[in-house]
């Protein structure tokens, strides 16, 4: 691999790219490379396969498009970009159309929410480069108004949203029909097991690039937990956003949760608009675009939309409902504090989801701040620092948080003199059921029983040999090559 000197790393000068290239990048005052560029983009005009964990607002786009676009150039073939959302593929096609405008690059997008006959219009020009769904292209390639069979370069962006969203069997299909002499190039936030056995399966010897390791959050985002109760949040949440200037986005769980907050939001005065999956292509480009021009202050969004808004100053993250998974954490608070911006994410967290808590300060590997508003809150940061000095995972942690609330009313009751539950059931109804008291030990028993959360499996990569990567010949594109080299 081509090692990069000091002082050229300042720049994109020393890292391989065409001069036409360079001059559009100054031109459109692209002067520092990110990491993940600076490391990515030597490897990837070697035409070798690479494996990048960079979390999003760190330059991917260009990490991988840049050598794409050269690459297109010089050798025969055409550029294939898989990603998990319409409003990502929309985003790379904007960014790469400003690359390539110079250069006379055409792009088609194939994403779900568009006409598709406007989509075979745009094929017909025989694009240099595909940006697609993985949805929507299998709809492509079913109908035959796509052939695979000209992939020179394949690109996974946003892997494990891909395998989140439940596109796994689409991508394994998808990567059956493109050429085995290829360049791939995959990028993630995460690196689950799934991804590791795509890299085994599809790659050829991939070059690892961890900007940061993998799962951890952004250093610039000052985060901030607040455990309240569900009643307590929409007040809460008021009182934050009256104390915030700039711009805001809100994550909840659920499409039904986030058109009702939107309603609440706005007959108190603020402007918000919303993005979910019952939203149609154009009201959801609306909604961002709204968003980004500063129309809309407050965007509320579901986990769909986590990694399709690309905003450059967004003041806060507001974690309205915690994901359901811990590395989505991760992706949504990455909408801040983006090239190299500070930011600010505020989580709202119920008591029976410290076990969620715990799970995400080991993805991220650090010690999220509780806001700590009264003496019940000290009861819950004691909880979890016991259970961080201890490495496995204590019965207080069982499925459901039953653990929890058991030992959270055995302190309340310590700390204030209150009643624990089964006392209270056990005087009220023993006179009029003789059997409940004997239930109600029974039914103790078995929640003390519950298993503690499964350990996690690890796998290492087992990466194949790689086969000679041979010249293809030159395409008749001669004078889109030449407006590059």
């Amino acid at each position: 691999m081509k090692k990069i000197k000091q002082q050229e790393a300042l720049s994109f000068d020393g890292l391989g790219i065409a001069p036409k290239l360079l001059e559009i990048l100054t031109e459109l005052s692209y002067l520092i490379p990110t990491p993940i560029q600076l490391q990515s983009i030597p490897v990837s005009l070697e035409r070798k396969d690479i494996v990048g964990i960079a979390q999003t607002g760190t330059g991917k786009t260009l990490a991988f498009g840049i050598p794409m676009i050269q690459l297109l150039a010089v050798y025969k073939g055409m550029g294939l970009v898989l990603l998990p959302t319409r409003e990502l593929a929309l985003q790379v096609d904007e960014h790469l159309k400003i690359i390539g405008k110079k250069i006379s690059l055409r792009t088609s997008v194939l994403i779900g929410g568009e006409p598709i006959n406007k989509q075979l219009k745009s094929l017909k020009h025989k694009p240099h480069i595909i940006i697609a769904t993985p949805g929507r292209l299998i709809d492509h390639i079913q109908r035959r108004s796509v052939n695979l069979a000209n992939v020179n370069i394949l690109v996974l962006d946003e892997a494990d949203m891909m395998l989140d969203m439940g596109f796994l069997p689409q991508i394994r299909d998808i990567l059956k029909l493109v050429p085995k002499q290829r360049q791939t190039m995959l990028f993630s936030a995460t690196m689950p097991s799934q991804i590791v056995k795509i890299a085994s399966d599809y790659m050829v010897l991939p070059t690892r690039i961890e900007v940061a390791p993998a799962g951890t959050s952004a250093e610039n985002v000052e985060q901030e937990l607040v455990v309240i109760d569900k009643v307590s949040k929409f007040n809460h949440l008021k009182k934050i956003l009256t104390e915030t200037r700039g711009s805001v986005l809100i994550f909840m769980r659920t499409k039904h949760a986030v058109k009702t907050l939107t309603k609440k939001i706005t007959q108190i005065g603020f402007s918000a608009a919303e993005i979910h999956s019952n939203r149609s292509l154009i009201q959801r480009r609306k909604a961002l675009e709204g968003f980004k021009l500063g129309k809309f202050r407050i965007l509320i969004a579901t986990d769909i939309a986590a990694r399709g808004i690309d905003v450059k100053e967004i003041e806060l993250v507001v974690n309205y409902d915690l994901p359901e998974k811990s590395g989505d954490y991760v992706h949504r608070i990455g909408r801040t504090a983006r090239a190299g911006k500070s930011g600010k994410a505020i989580s709202f967290v119920m008591p029976s989801q410290i076990k969620n808590i715990r799970e995400i300060e080991k993805l991220i590997n650090k010690t999220l701040k509780i806001n700590k508003t009264d003496s019940e809150l000290n009861t819950l940061r004691a909880s979890i620092d016991n259970n961080r000095s201890d490495g496995s995972t204590k019965t207080s942690f069982a499925r459901g948080g039953v653990g929890i609330r058991k030992s959270f009313r055995a302190n309340t009751k310590r700390d204030f003199g209150v009643q624990k539950r089964g006392e209270f059931y056990k005087k009220s109804f023993s006179s009029k059921t003789s059997g409940y008291s004997k239930k109600y030990k029974s039914y103790n028993r078995n929640k003390e029983e519950i298993s503690s959360s499964r350990p996690k499996n690890s796998r290492k990569t087992n990466y194949q040999s790689a086969p000679n990567n041979s010249r293809l010949p030159m395409t008749d594109k001669e004078r889109f090559r030449r407006s590059i080299l």
